[in-house]
């Protein structure tokens, strides 16, 4: 889907999704017959943003694919919230892997499709940070590297949400969580350790690799049609806020996610075969503390007591970010 220049319009209920747009332009939420994959009954917290981005994900799959899709989906919040047993909302082809084989069991779903002549049939695998940057990291590490025709969708949320809020491989550094308490003389999650997935699924060499928020939705569809244009491994990675985690106000999770872009500590981008190949600069640049103490994951860095060296740290993190993706539009203030 090209990007397009959207004027501003009065809002009402042909403004959702695009619709005053044609209809090639358009959202594929703006269609009253929308795929509509995730559904009701689902238990998600109010300003859940994984249950947004997951929709939006798969309905714009659905879309591209005319409906031949199979889902692989990992334990996790998505999963737990989402299919309580005996229901599901889910309108997909979908399968429940275990908390560290989604890319395998995708890989055999899609194996086996190819085995019987259905390559036209899509494969995705999703899970959460908990269960793409540490517990399933080999098998989508092997997905990679067997260049498997599967899209992964790690849906970012920076810990496990699921089971308590603790610390995973995505978590930020001197965030608060039930394993990195904001107590002794270095509060919260300690720096330098973790991992950014994407920059690991860029070498090696896959044939597509993104990261997206849920501030951006067309962006996302956008970057969702063009992982399945491609063949082989790609990688999507979404930051998903999370209220209950974050202690953040249940109807802030758009702006918390704006904020994560345009302070700098979440970069937006797109790769091809290990080489970035587009990069949306922030638009309006605000300080890491905007976007920080709203969080009340990161209290500890602000009032009477607060940590002024932790917070240096990240803004240096946030300034090489800005650096090394070039973020920042010729013309915006630093």
């Amino acid at each position: 889907m090209a990007k397009v220049h959207i004027p501003f319009m009065q809002t009402g209920a042909l403004a959702v999704g695009g619709r005053l747009l044609d209809e090639d332009e358009r959202s594929v939420q703006a269609w009253q017959d929308r795929p509509s994959t995730l559904t009701r009954g689902h238990r998600a917290c109010q300003g859940c943003a994984e249950a947004l981005a997951a929709r939006w994900v798969l309905d714009t799959a659905m879309e591209v694919t005319g409906g031949k899709l199979m889902v692989a989906n990992a334990t996790g919040c998505l999963e737990v919230f989402s299919t309580l047993y005996p229901e599901s909302a889910w309108r997909v082809p979908w399968i429940h892997s275990l908390f560290a084989n989604a890319a395998s069991v995708a890989t055999g779903i899609a194996a086996t499709n190819h085995a019987k002549g259905r390559d036209d049939i899509r494969v995705i695998a999703q899970g959460g940070d908990g269960g793409t940057a540490d517990i399933g990291m080999a098998c989508l590490s092997g997905m990679f590297e067997r260049n498997d025709d599967v899209l992964y969708v790690c849906y970012d949320n920076q810990a496990y949400m699921n089971t308590g809020v603790q610390r995973s491989g995505a978590t930020p550094p001197a965030a608060r969580t039930s394993t990195t308490p904001a107590v002794g003389l270095s509060p919260g999650n300690t720096f330098g350790q973790g991992k950014f997935v994407p920059k690991i699924a860029m070498a090696h060499e896959i044939p597509y690799v993104a990261t997206a928020t849920v501030a951006d939705l067309r962006d996302l569809e956008a970057k969702v049609r063009t992982a399945m244009k491609h063949r082989g491994a790609r990688y999507l990675h979404i930051l998903v806020t999370c209220p209950l985690g974050w202690g953040t106000k249940t109807a802030a999770s758009i702006k918390m996610a704006r904020l994560a872009t345009q302070c700098g500590l979440f970069p937006v981008f797109e790769a091809e075969y290990g080489d970035i190949t587009g990069v949306t600069p922030i638009r309006s640049r605000v300080p890491v503390e905007d976007y920080l103490r709203p969080q009340r994951r990161f209290a500890h860095l602000f009032g009477p007591r607060g940590d002024e060296a932790a917070l240096e740290r990240i803004r240096g993190q946030a300034e090489r970010n800005i650096r090394q993706y070039h973020l920042l539009e010729e013309g915006v203030l630093a």
